[in-house]
């Protein structure tokens, strides 16, 4: 049996959807994912008996999908099953994120689960090399991508992003800890929707999009066509970092990402090819067409 260890987003909803046999979801505390019911909720002070219960379950893989917090530990709501992992479980709160995560990995491993990648079980999250927009990627964009490879060695060597912008013969944005959306937006004006009264616009805007792109009109409509307008160009690039465990920490883009490529007034999108998820892909690609921007698969 397979369980999803969840966290917060929609790849967990998309692998569960592609299983032949629903699989148990699973989620740390406050970690909740999206369009999914969970099964089974458990803190990491008592990872122990939560390895426990999957087994218990019948549970022999599981795939770690999602976007977590990394939580600290509080010593008194440890328990007994999980008191020998202390040591492991210190250090992985306390590293960076790859080796958080490989310490991880070590667990589930030792406890006879073996990981897999959500995009070995959704391999349709992987979209084959090409231009997927109607718009033509400009002649001279994959010169620029040259400039992408020592800023993500850097990245990955740091264990600090997974993405950057490129503008001309410059890389003019780099990825940090708070991630890919966190720095587009900072590259942008936040988009208000006058009678949002404030709140986060991007997922407002998701929310009012859904399946239909509904509310659309109203976010082209708004500051965004101003920043389109006025905005240099550039292009978002995005890979796995050098000896990337592609079972964890795939990098993703998805909805959020074409809204803030948009917003931050770039002129198209790059993902490596075979390394890079699309979430949601038929609504990205028209976010992209409509501002007529480009996403390839390089």
């Amino acid at each position: 049996m397979l369980a999803l260890i969840a966290g917060r987003g929609s790849l967990s909803a998309t692998v569960a959807a592609e299983q032949d046999v629903p699989p148990l979801v699973t989620s740390l505390l406050g970690n909740a994912p999206d369009r999914l019911v969970v099964d089974i909720t458990f803190r990491i002070e008592q990872l122990g008996s939560f390895l426990d219960k999957l087994t218990n379950r019948g549970v022999r893989e599981v795939c770690f999908c999602g976007t977590i917090t990394r939580p600290a530990i509080d010593p008194s709501m440890i328990d007994a099953r999980t008191m020998p992992l202390v040591p492991v479980l210190a250090g992985a709160v306390a590293s960076g994120e790859d080796s958080a995560l490989r310490a991880v990995l070590s667990i589930f491993e030792d406890a006879g689960f073996a990981v897999r990648g959500a995009d070995e079980l959704a391999p349709s999250l992987l979209p084959a090399a090409g231009v997927l927009t109607k718009t033509p990627v400009p002649k001279g964009v994959a010169d620029q991508l040259a400039l992408a490879a020592p800023v993500l060695a850097l990245q990955g060597k740091k264990d600090v992003g997974q993405a950057c912008v490129i503008r001309g013969n410059e890389v003019i944005a780099q990825e940090d800890t708070r991630g890919t959306d966190a720095m587009l937006a900072d590259m942008s004006e936040a988009y208000t929707r006058p009678e949002m009264g404030g709140g986060d616009p991007l997922n407002f805007a998701v929310d009012l999009m859904g399946e239909a792109l509904d509310g659309m009109t109203d976010w082209l409509s708004g500051p965004i066509t101003k920043a389109r307008a006025t905005a240099k160009g550039g292009v978002l690039f995005k890979a796995p970092k050098p000896d990337q465990d592609r079972r964890v920490d795939l990098p993703t883009i998805g909805l959020g990402t074409a809204m803030r490529a948009a917003e931050a007034g770039l002129d198209g999108i790059v993902i490596a090819a075979g390394g890079v998820m699309v979430l949601d892909r038929a609504q990205v690609v028209a976010i992209l067409d409509e501002m007529g921007m480009y996403l390839w698969v390089h």
